[in-house]
């Protein structure tokens, strides 16, 4: 690593040569797959983008100039141009290292952090803006994947960009890809653009004449303005020029002098400007050109074979696994079942629907809001749909939630994978929030389950239900039981009580199930309390039935949840008994009101959030022994 070892900004990167600028991206591309092969994380998209982002770094200097990146997964390459290689790379995604996205906590280089899609547009607008107020000078360059294009904000953004501002440097890297391949109107479009043979036998021929008369290379400057006018005359005006924006390319996005060349012209246009680049996702190594969607990003792997390590044997399907053939299994007995995915048919397992049922799966791209939009149609219509959308990414539908679906009360089913910890992402993908933002919207129906044949029954549950209905489950391995043959439908609102308690009952939701029988039991074996629990199913409506006979026999209440306090579980519970005049105490479990960070695993999340096992047992056994004092019930001394 003779060349990386001593590039620690743009500064660095623009005293090298050519040769070595090409040396240091195939450094740059090893340590990657080095690093990733260990920690896992996205590949593809970073090997994608090597020689973008030493062009980018060559013309222009940040911190100065400002560098967004849309979801900002492939800023790996700008994280090691930036002064952050070493051992903080070398543990990205880890507890300790570095995240795997852009953060402005991190880096001074990090002018904005993401992990959503379609952000970057808007955001590059408003500091262009900005700068126009300041009267500064400084460039602003939106680096925008073709999937975000997709996204309505994007599209918004594009609208304002020409009544903005007159200096803004979109780059638009066509990979094909978001994580699945991309779908829709969009990816044709700029298929067709990439692919028309008039205007790349036009840029080529260009090209090859001025590289071979005294002073082309000069020349070639001028030659970006004259493609532009030539262009005009023989292919239609693209669709960004329709937006007011200076349409360039396609290029070849891994020709680094090519890149150079172009974005110095760009830096000098008088007009916003988008540059459309062409790259190969996982560009540099077999193993992830081979198979883009699993690289785009993956668990840790073999380098040679690009296999991942084996599953420990027993390990238990992921959730979303289970769901997604419960799915297929339910549509092929009913036509009128449907998935719809926003890009994540492998993510959500919607991929299983995708092969054995076409005809009743959708991925409508990067748009969660339409996705959302989509069903509500499709449920108006005697269709049964079910959106299959991370718990993070909901977040941006919540609009269509409230105001589509809920509000006409209309037969939608949403599945939320990734509720919960998604520990190695971090705070833009842990879906810790959901309950608070469904709690509050009339009609809907919360349930998580505590294991895999309980998802299925959610699920047929949701299928027969006549409004909407919300299931979450996190990532990672189910519980591992059997799945019975015919679901069951569970009445909405109905707990179960797993366990007989008189002294404290824990109300337990979804796997946090497994945590509340550990710790029941060691509390019983330890202490000699008595101890109920209770899987909660629904967060929304909760058993208060059941819940009150408890509050009244019990002498303690203890909540347990995967999600943040503030207007989560605990909250509907502590609600409840205080609409019914009930003062039993309530020892609520679950996350800080902070935003999580990543670390290497869930545990290290819940040491630093103060939620280990020993925390939480402290925790419940002080609360005891404040209500022991008031009740006459003997003190436990924790050993």
């Amino acid at each position: 690593m003779a060349l990386l070892e001593r590039i620690h900004g743009s500064a660095d990167v623009k005293k090298l040569t050519d040769a070595e600028l090409a040396s240091l991206a195939g450094e740059i591309r090893q340590e990657i797959i080095e690093v990733t092969s260990k920690n896992g994380g996205h590949i593809g998209p970073n090997l994608g983008v090597v020689e973008l982002t030493l062009a980018l770094h060559r013309v222009f200097e940040t911190p100065r100039d400002r560098f967004v990146m849309d979801v900002a997964h492939q800023g790996y390459v700008h994280k090691l141009l930036t002064g952050r290689f070493g051992p903080r790379f070398k543990k990205i995604r880890q507890s300790g290292g570095l995240s795997g996205f852009l953060m402005r906590e991190e880096s001074e280089h990090d002018c904005y952090g993401a992990g959503h899609a379609g952000t970057a547009l808007s955001a590059a607008l408003g500091m262009a803006a900005a700068r126009d107020l300041r009267g500064s000078n400084e460039n602003v360059v939106a680096l925008l994947g073709d999937a975000a294009l997709t996204c309505g904000i994007t599209m918004e953004a594009l609208n304002n960009v020409a009544h903005s501002t007159k200096r803004l440097i979109v780059v638009l890297n066509d990979n094909e890809w978001s994580i699945a391949k991309n779908v829709g109107a969009i990816a044709t479009y700029l298929n067709k653009l990439s692919t028309s043979p008039t205007y790349n036998r036009l840029h080529h021929d260009l090209d090859s004449f001025l590289k071979k008369i005294p002073g082309g290379a000069e020349l070639r400057q001028l030659g970006s303005r004259a493609k532009q006018e030539a262009k005009d005359f023989i292919v239609p005006s693209s669709l960004f020029e329709k937006f007011g924006l200076r349409y360039l390319g396609p290029i070849d996005g891994h020709d680094l002098p090519l890149l150079t060349q172009y974005l110095e012209f760009c830096k000098n246009s008088d007009r916003p400007i988008l540059l459309h680049v062409l790259t190969v996702k996982g560009r540099g190594y077999d193993v992830a050109l081979k198979n883009p969607e699993k690289f785009h990003g993956t668990a840790p792997f073999d380098t040679v074979t690009g296999a991942g390590a084996p599953s420990k044997p027993n390990t238990p399907p992921a959730w979303q696994e289970v769901f997604g053939k419960a799915l297929a299994r339910f549509a092929k007995a009913d036509p009128k079942v449907v998935g719809i995915t926003a890009a994540m048919p492998s993510g959500t397992s919607l991929s299983y629907l995708a092969k054995e049922v076409p005809a009743q799966f959708f991925d409508v791209g990067i748009a969660e809001e339409h996705a959302v939009l989509f069903a509500a149609g499709l449920a108006t219509s005697d269709i049964r749909p079910v959106c299959a959308i991370y718990s993070t990414f909901l977040q941006r539908a919540y609009d269509p939630i409230v105001h589509d679906v809920a509000l006409q009360n209309l037969p939608v089913t949403f599945c939320m994978d990734r509720a919960g910890l998604s520990p190695n992402d971090g705070p833009t993908h842990h879906g810790l929030f959901d309950i608070a933002y469904l709690r509050t919207v009339p009609r809907a129906v919360i349930m998580q389950p505590k294991d895999e044949d309980e998802l299925v029954d959610m699920l047929h549950t949701a299928l027969q239900h006549n409004g909407p209905a919300f299931i979450r489950y996190p990532r990672g391995p189910a519980v591992g039981v059997s799945i019975k043959d015919a679901p069951a439908v569970i009445p909405i609102g109905q707990a179960e009580v797993v366990r007989p308690g008189r002294d404290i009952v824990i109300w337990a939701l979804g796997p946090m199930l497994q945590d509340a029988a550990k710790l029941a039991d060691k509390l019983a074996a330890e202490h000699g309390i008595s101890i109920g629990i209770v899987n909660a199913r629904f967060a929304k409506p909760l058993d208060t039935e059941l819940l009150y006979q408890h509050a009244r026999a019990a002498k303690l209440l203890v909540t347990m949840e995967d999600h943040v306090l503030m207007g989560g579980f605990g909250s509907a519970v502590l609600e409840a008994l205080n609409l019914a005049g009930l003062s039993t105490p309530v020892e609520r479990i679950g996350w800080p009101d902070n935003f999580v960070g990543h670390a290497t695993s869930a545990a290290d999340l819940r040491a630093q959030n103060g939620l280990s096992p020993d925390e939480i047992e402290g925790r419940v056994l002080r609360r005891w022994n404040a209500v022991a004092k008031c009740k006459d019930a003997p003190l436990i001394a924790r050993r």
